[in-house]
């Protein structure tokens, strides 16, 4: 009898309160809802109508915050061209300004969804940061992957880490603060937007200066690739010399 009066007045209360809760949240922003008809329009059939993930399609947005709409759709990742074991960059679905007014769109309308993290603003992210120490800090967290070079490698099931020379200082800002795919994620308790910046920096000098030891890269894959270019010439050098005396003699 007490049980079946407590679930009555569950019942009652909750009549009572919850329309005036609903009335309470807060309606998209004009920004927010140009948003929502591009993402009904590009996104919906492989994330959701509210965002929550299709299995087998796509994963859920909430949360992810408009760091990953920038690097997904900046890159041309999203709208993915088909299934695999990796998203591969591409020219993006826009361009110009419309390119950056609807990831500004997309953005406010998947923060309003759940939040997540931020962009700062500017497209120069690196310049207020310092080279060496983000040399140190990408040779740690960064050359694994990518390559000492910034030329990207290799990973299992067919998935591989990109060249980070052709992203820009906003796309890899936002590849550290979502993580894409296979990525870690590089959140501001992990690196400090300061050492995001000294990051940037360092790969904004490689990039500039691309072959710093010589004419020839060898890839930028780092000494192991250098190393052993130079103990196979060497080796033939001696080959061919030891050779040439003992053909003499």
């Amino acid at each position: 009898m007490r049980l079946a009066g407590a679930l009555m007045l569950a019942g009652v209360l909750y009549t009572v309160f919850a329309p005036g809760l609903a009335a309470q949240e807060e309606p998209l922003s004009d920004q927010a809802q140009e948003g929502r008809e591009i993402y009904e329009r590009t996104c919906i059939s492989c994330h959701g109508e509210n965002g929550q993930g299709i299995p087998g399609r796509g994963p859920s947005l909430i949360g992810v915050g408009e760091a990953a709409v920038e690097f997904q759709v900046s890159t041309g990742r999203m709208p993915l061209a088909r299934q695999g074991a990796q998203a591969e960059p591409k020219p993006p679905y826009w361009q110009g300004e419309e390119l950056e007014q609807n990831i500004r769109a997309l953005s406010a309308y998947i923060d309003a969804l759940g939040g997540g993290p931020r962009m700062p603003a500017g497209t120069d992210l690196g310049a207020n940061g310092d080279p060496a120490a983000g040399g140190e800090l990408y040779r740690v967290n960064c050359s694994s992957c990518h390559g000492f070079g910034g030329g990207g490698g290799s990973l299992s099931a067919g998935a591989f880490a990109p060249n980070v020379l052709e992203a820009t200082d906003r796309q890899i800002w936002a590849a550290m603060l979502s993580g894409p795919q296979n990525m870690p994620v590089f959140g501001d308790n992990q690196l400090t937007p300061q050492e995001k910046a000294d990051i940037v920096a360092f790969i904004d000098t490689l990039s500039e200066d691309r072959d710093p030891g010589g004419l020839f890269n060898l890839g930028r894959f780092g000494p192991s690739t250098e190393g052993l270019a130079i103990f196979l010439v060497g080796i033939m050098s001696m080959v061919v010399a030891t050779l040439w005396i003992a053909g003499k003699s």
